[in-house]
């Protein structure tokens, strides 16, 4: 325990990337800051840092290091809410990294029923995408990961999968919104808002756009879905999102009708932890509720 402190200030340099900065965050002067990162390389019997032109960054000792701090930190949470757990008090922290989709509705409900049972747990959402949202359970930034399509699934333990059909979100007066199927070429063929790059709603729908030759080629490319839901309205075009993250907004103006899985598969939301990993009792039984809510949506669905 005596070391957690020195830990903290660790990885403030690891952020910052300067002893300088590093010391102003933590309300410290920058000659003790420095003093007592070398007085724990003397004792631990290694540099963490390399030292650069403009700053510092961990080396292969500093991260390894950091790694088992998190990780302690992780241990000590986990042992925290168990005793929280003897007194009957169940109290904690719940981090949780989650695709934009789950914004609006389904977390919102999750994290309000949770608490309404234990009101001494408090929470942290983290908005990523499929990319970050896998490092941040690799780092310990986040317990939970609910995210569309992830990318590598390395050391990323599922908890559930639910599948999700790429939907067409536009105005309800759309010429589209009234055909019984809509196919992936009707979409191309009009102008449309699409997600960039880097999110999983994006990486389907090119992959499908490339078995038919064609390509994705939006006149508005944005990171925000809540921008895709409202630019719709605006100009006669259409968006694509998933349904878990739309389904209080079919409201008479704008509709939402999933494209054909003759032309794109469903893809999958994902609900995992890192594979390996004892979660904190809060984090652990919120999973659990997660897991249950997911089953009932794709029941109901």
């Amino acid at each position: 325990m005596r070391h957690l402190y020195t830990f903290q200030l660790i990885e403030a340099v690891a952020r910052a990337g300067s002893m300088r900065k590093a010391a102003e965050d933590m309300n410290l002067t920058a000659s003790a800051l420095t003093r007592r990162i070398q007085r724990f390389e003397e004792e631990f019997g290694a540099k963490l840092f390399e030292r650069l032109s403009n700053g510092v960054r961990l080396n292969s000792a500093g991260e390894l290091l950091l790694h088992h701090y998190r990780a302690t930190l992780s241990d000590l949470a986990r042992v925290q809410g168990q005793v929280a757990d003897l007194t009957g008090e169940r109290r904690g922290h719940v981090s949780i990294a989650c695709s934009q989709a789950l914004l609006p509705y389904f977390l919102p409900e999750q994290i309000a029923r949770y608490r309404s049972d234990h009101p001494g747990v408090t929470f942290s959402v983290n908005v990523r995408d499929r990319t970050q949202a896998e490092q941040e359970l690799a780092t310990y930034s986040s317990d939970l990961a609910l995210v569309f399509e992830p990318v590598y699934l390395v050391d990323f333990e599922v908890l559930h999968v639910v599948p999700q059909s790429v939907n067409v979100v536009m105005a309800a007066d759309h010429p589209l919104g009234r055909k019984r199927e809509i196919r992936l070429r009707d979409c191309l063929d009009v102008p449309h808002v699409a997600p960039s790059v880097k999110y999983g709603v994006r990486h389907l729908m090119d992959f499908a756009a490339r078995r038919g030759s064609r390509r994705v080629d939006p006149v508005v490319e944005t990171e925000s879905f809540e921008l895709i839901r409202h630019y719709v309205l605006h100009e006669k075009l259409i968006g694509f999102q998933i349904p878990i993250g739309l389904r209080g907004y079919a409201d008479g103006t704008l509709v939402y009708r999933p494209i054909s899985e003759k032309d794109m598969p469903p893809g999958n939301l994902i609900l995992g932890q890192t594979r390996g990993r004892t979660l904190p009792v809060a984090s652990a039984r919120f999973a659990l509720q997660l897991a249950t809510a997911l089953k009932d949506y794709q029941a109901a669905a």
